[in-house]
């Protein structure tokens, strides 16, 4: 009798969590303004006509300001004379939480050589509390700008998340964007080649 009450509720407790899974696939598929799973991200279609003809090695980075998770605003513009790695990444993109802890062990190390600039893709997220929530519970203590309306994710064609370009001290971009996570190693070759 308690061996059949047991695998009854071994049975019972797997098909909750298939429900629980099949319920959370759905809902990731009806968020708004995008759409995801494994590091994908597509714009969307209403914003779709507005991408440039594509950014370059050799082109000078696109400005632009953002809201950072602290309220104040923040132009790429304000780091000239810098080295940057300019990231596009979201909290829900299981590539992007790859990375993130590189970057931030990176960011610790060679923050003085190389500034890291993560845009998050805002309008792609659930809430700004998720992304709020996600980065203090890693502390990650790197510059993170807030695209709300994914006119930035846009203009850089950040069509796949995570993707970095690697801009060097004056404002162009010196290598081709790197589509996919990065890795310690990887960052710091770029670093090391960037001027």
């Amino acid at each position: 009798m308690i061996k059949r009450l047991i695998g009854a509720l071994v049975l019972l407790g797997l098909f909750g969590l298939v429900v629980y899974n099949f319920l959370t696939e759905q809902n990731d598929q009806n968020l708004t303004n995008g759409q995801q799973g494994d590091g994908l991200y597509v714009i969307p279609e209403d914003m779709q006509d507005e991408l440039p003809e594509g950014i370059k090695t050799g082109d000078a980075a696109p400005d632009f300001t953002l809201e950072s998770l602290a309220g104040e605003e923040v132009s790429l513009s304000d780091f000239r004379g810098k080295k940057v790695f300019l990231n596009f990444w979201a909290s829900w993109c299981p590539p992007c939480r790859a990375e993130m802890p590189e970057m931030q062990e990176f960011h610790e190390k060679y923050g003085d050589e190389v500034v890291i600039i993560a845009v998050n893709a805002t309008g792609t997220e659930r809430s700004l509390d998720v992304v709020k929530e996600y980065v203090e519970k890693n502390n990650y203590t790197f510059t993170i700008l807030l695209d709300k309306d994914l006119k930035v994710n846009a203009t850089y064609q950040a069509l796949s998340l995570p993707t970095t370009y690697y801009i060097n001290s004056e404002g162009i971009i010196q290598f081709p964007r790197k589509i996919g996570p990065m890795d310690f190693d990887m960052m710091k070759n770029y670093m090391e080649e960037l001027n």
